[in-house]
């Protein structure tokens, strides 16, 4: 048997319900090897999945390139998957095992404003996958968003339709929720992010924030709105 912990976050009231998602969404994706997959939470909130059987070491490093996993320290030079935690005034903070703060000043190339400004504009919420990369500056260590990410969130912006973003949900529940509501003619596809995490792509005379509204009640989770500049 293997053990791997990634970084999977388990949140929400649920926390039971999240972790019975995580176990069915892995055992899909991992249901053409020979693996049994059972899910535990670690004390810091960490998805842990014990894995059985002929393909365990295949399945765990599928895993583990995937969703990466928690370290205990951020070493200059080096690139790190985590999920966005926070939104205080002077930063956005990262959370890679350890929180991990991107200031003020490395949010520049996301435009003007402050750190909930910005997060308000690209639609982010706690518990995005992102990618950062940390470098050292006079002896101090910092961090900011690779290119890959800042690329992503900038091809949301400057899209000619708007964006839902929505976290604690799997796409058949986003799916139902649009379905029950009459908007399934209204978007164009769900994009998925993370496990958990997904971009809801509206159609181009959809309004993003209307979306929000109608689904917002049928779902518990936190949602953004990315209106795309070529609307």
């Amino acid at each position: 048997m293997r053990k791997v912990v990634t970084l999977q976050h388990i949140y929400g009231k649920n926390r039971e319900r999240m972790a019975e998602l995580l176990k069915n969404l892995v055992e899909n994706e991992l249901k053409d090897l020979e693996v049994k997959v059972e899910v535990s939470i670690t004390p810091e909130n960490w998805t842990e999945f014990s894995l059985e059987g002929e393909d365990e070491e295949v399945s765990e490093n599928l895993l583990t390139s995937r969703y990466g996993t928690p370290v205990e320290k951020a070493e200059p030079g080096k690139v790190y998957m985590g999920f966005l935690q926070a939104f205080p005034e002077d930063a956005f903070i990262v959370n890679i095992g350890i929180p991990v703060r991107v200031e003020a000043e490395e949010l520049k190339a996301l435009g003007n404003g402050k750190p909930k400004q910005l997060a308000s504009r690209f639609g982010l919420i706690p518990h995005l996958p992102v990618e950062i990369e940390v470098f050292e500056v006079n002896k101090k260590t910092k961090a900011r968003f690779t290119k890959r990410q800042l690329d992503l969130w900038w091809g949301w912006k400057k899209a000619s339709t708007d964006r839902v973003i929505v976290n604690a949900a799997t796409r058949s529940e986003i799916k139902s929720a649009i379905k029950r509501t009459g908007h399934g003619r209204d978007i164009y596809e769900i994009e998925r992010l993370g496990l958990l995490e997904h971009a809801v792509v509206c159609r181009e005379k959809t309004d993003g924030p209307g979306i929000v509204a109608a689904i917002g009640p049928r779902l518990k989770s936190e949602m953004g709105v990315v209106i795309g500049d070529s609307r």
